[in-house]
């Protein structure tokens, strides 16, 4: 069941840059940064209320991020929904016609397990579903 959104996905040309922006408009105290290898990003995240604000910058050229920014720049990248089981919502969404990116859950940053929902079946906005590991 999905239960609550999880964070906001931004796409960034250069996440330092971007994390002291952000900081000026926000005027959080503290970031969590990491690298998710397998998806070639780099990743600074912060609470806005009770809701995650995730940078998300390219580490290579051949990044899904880096061909998101060229295709159509820098700018919100899509909405993740926390659920307790996403392999499940996987399944239920894909027999409601759903079209997914991801058919079976992978790493993400967090310690969290995420798949992709295509936007092509979501009104144009990527949504990711996700959950914390056990």
């Amino acid at each position: 069941m999905i239960k609550a959104i999880n964070h906001i996905g931004i796409a960034v040309k250069d996440l330092d840059a971007s994390i002291e922006l952000f900081k000026k408009i926000f005027n959080f105290e503290s970031i969590h940064k990491e690298v998710v290898a397998d998806q070639k990003v780099a990743v600074g995240s912060f609470k806005v209320g009770d809701v995650l604000i995730e940078l998300t910058s390219p580490t290579a050229d051949d990044s899904p991020i880096a061909k998101f920014i060229e295709k159509r720049g820098e700018g919100i990248h899509h909405i993740a929904f926390e659920t307790d089981n996403v392999s499940n919502e996987l399944s239920r969404l894909s027999e409601e016609g759903i079209q997914l990116i991801d058919k079976a859950p992978r790493p993400g940053a967090h310690d969290m397990l995420i798949s992709f929902l295509h936007p092509k079946s979501t009104n144009g906005v990527l949504m990711e579903l996700c959950q914390h590991q056990e």
